[in-house]
């Protein structure tokens, strides 16, 4: 009995192209040394830099009598980081240099479908994240031995800061990519943008101890709030006392998060040209 073949759904092949085009988009980030260095292992580096700079240093001290060293400390602070980094960072840069460079001209000529390119993009976002994500918390636990969470809930807490920052970042990226008037000046605005953020946003500093005014600055972006989450995630209860309203308020941090990707959604509709008139 002969079969019929069945030609696949417009989505289907959509997102096959899309799938196919991650490993594509993995490889090529991976082969570009100074995206991998200031993007993917900057975090890396900052944890171990801040974990021995401050060996010594005392950052508390939990009811039970554990010591918080700098590695627990700055671990939530440096996830934060690099979710910001792997996502808009790495988007915006990449974008902006594919349009620079004529990359984009010539996907516009192949029959590679708009929403398969951006498939592909957040594909590779979501697995140098988890890379990332990964290489941290062993350098953590093994190096530094600091003690991850045994609750199921803070890691659960972990995973949904994790995924939805992830998303989040990367559609903010795709919207910032529009920003730089050249590929050349691409370095220039973003990573800018992406260091004062950090800065502002408890990541390098204590949150807790910067001015009220400008915590209300960081508090209308993202990274404060993915901070938040992780401190939740991965730091005794006891610091939830330095938080605004001295809880983690997990659910602002989910709104705020959420506020931002349709944000970064209507961004990125605005502002992103695909040439062809189909796109």
């Amino acid at each position: 009995m002969s079969t019929i073949a069945i030609p696949a759904l417009p989505a289907g092949r959509t997102l096959t192209l899309g799938i196919r085009r991650i490993g594509y988009e993995v490889k090529a980030y991976f082969r570009q040394g100074d995206a991998v260095f200031f993007g993917f292992l900057f975090p890396i580096v900052m944890l171990t830099i801040f974990s021995v700079a401050f060996s010594e240093g005392d950052f508390g001290t939990t009811a039970d009598g554990t010591v918080v060293t700098a590695a627990d400390y700055y671990l939530p602070a440096m996830l934060a980081a690099g979710v910001l980094l792997s996502g808009l960072q790495n988007m915006a840069l990449d974008i902006a240099a594919e349009k620079g460079d004529g990359t984009l001209k010539r996907l516009a000529g192949s029959p590679l479908p708009v929403i398969s390119y951006f498939i592909g993009k957040i594909g590779q976002v979501l697995v140098s994240g988890v890379v990332q994500a990964a290489l941290l918390l062993t350098l953590a636990a093994l190096a530094f031995r600091v003690e991850l969470p045994s609750d199921p809930d803070r890691w659960a807490t972990f995973a949904w800061v994790f995924l939805l920052g992830i998303a989040t970042s990367a559609i903010l990226g795709i919207g910032l990519s529009s920003i730089p008037r050249s590929a050349k000046s691409a370095n220039a605005v973003i990573i800018p943008i992406v260091l004062v953020l950090q800065f502002i946003s408890g990541v390098y500093l204590q949150f807790s101890a910067l001015p009220e005014w400008l915590q209300n600055v960081a508090s209308v972006f993202p990274l404060k709030w993915m901070a938040q989450g992780m401190r939740a995630a991965f730091l005794p209860e006891e610091y939830r006392m330095l938080e605004a309203g001295e809880v983690w308020n997990l659910g602002g941090v989910a709104i705020a998060l959420i506020v931002w990707l349709v944000v970064g959604l209507v961004l990125a509709r605005v502002t992103f040209r695909w040439i062809r008139k189909d796109g």
